[in-house]
């Protein structure tokens, strides 16, 4: 069971990899130094651009810019950030995304429970423009942010989501951090790296608990280029691959557990509901039913390519280590 002794301390790990977000990254900074709970320190990861390295030190004084370590990508990145911390708390953060101004007081509020081991909390899409019509709410997921069906009060969850959640330090040095094989490199919508190590990190610590806090809340950017139907469509493809790999590593019944209750309460409640206001005159409500139905089947028959593409050796699985975290 994981202890401190003393006041809790937290680092904010944030990641970066583009120029083109710095104002955002600018503007996430200055909202972390406001904090009604300040934090301990904010270290900001950048991947792989050394140009961006030199830019952002001579830019935020007093926060702690360092490259991946690691390999490239998300995964890599969050581990330096983990290996460079020094708060008994690690929380992460998007680059592209805004905490309310008590999001790191309620998070830290959490582990007053010496029982939990990880904090998130709830993400609130922020749309460059008008919500698409055809858009079901219940894919928020699709889009990096919430979605209809999360807990609405504190409840212990199987994973969070990866713009907003925290962990005790030691014990992700503890279970070597994030896959490397899993999470986004650029711009590639891969994901899943956050759901396999909120898996393993319980089932190495079974007493333990992750905490879904929804007063905890970030706002996060939803670009123009996520919001068509063709992203929507390779994200949720890209979301049944990465959830292939997820099974491969860690046992369909863990992978999917979640999944199947979202998929049977969720988004069966969602299309009941549609069709009604299909009946009373909403015609967008019949397209947000072809969107649950069409998502749910090419996330489907991602997760099936990838299953075969693992089985028949097309794809592998690379070493579970991070070389970041190893050597913190």
């Amino acid at each position: 069971m994981a202890t401190t002794s003393g006041p809790l301390t937290l680092s904010v790990v944030t990641c970066t990899y583009s120029a083109t977000r710095q104002a955002q990254l600018l503007a996430l900074v200055e909202a972390l130094r406001s904090q009604t709970r300040p934090p301990d320190e904010v270290i900001v990861v950048v991947d792989h651009n050394p140009e961006l390295v030199s830019d952002l030190r001579s830019r935020l004084a007093g926060i702690v810019v360092t490259p991946n370590m690691d390999d490239r990508g998300l995964s890599g990145s969050r581990n330096t950030g983990v290996a460079q911390a020094n708060g008994d708390v690690v929380a992460f953060i998007d680059d592209d995304a805004m905490p309310s101004a008590d999001w790191l007081e309620r998070l830290a509020a959490g582990y007053a429970d010496p029982r939990v081991v990880g904090v998130g909390g709830a993400v609130d899409p922020v749309w460059a423009g008008d919500v698409p019509r055809w858009f079901p709410a219940e894919f928020g997921w699709v889009v990096g942010c919430g979605y209809a069906g999360l807990p609405r009060e504190t409840a212990d969850v199987r994973n969070f989501i990866g713009c907003n959640m925290s962990f005790r330090r030691q014990a992700v040095a503890a279970v070597g951090g994030f896959r490397i094989d899993l999470g986004r490199i650029g711009l590639s919508p891969v994901g899943c790296e956050e759901t396999e190590f909120c898996i393993r990190l319980i089932r190495d610590r079974p007493a333990e608990r992750l905490r879904f806090e929804p007063g905890a809340r970030v706002r996060h950017l939803v670009p123009r280029s996520r919001m068509t139907w063709t992203y929507f469509h390779s994200r949720c493809y890209s979301e049944g691959r990465s959830k292939a790999r997820v099974a491969q590593i860690a046992g369909a019944a863990s992978a999917l557990a979640s999944e199947r209750a979202y998929v049977a309460r969720t988004l069966t409640r969602a299309a009941a509901h549609n069709a009604t206001l299909w009946a009373r005159g909403d015609w967008w409500a019949w397209a947000r039913v072809v969107a649950m139905v069409s998502g749910l089947a090419t996330t489907a028959f991602g997760y099936g390519i990838g299953r075969w593409q693992l089985a028949t050796g097309r794809e592998r699985l690379a070493p579970p280590a991070s070389r970041a975290v190893r050597q913190s």
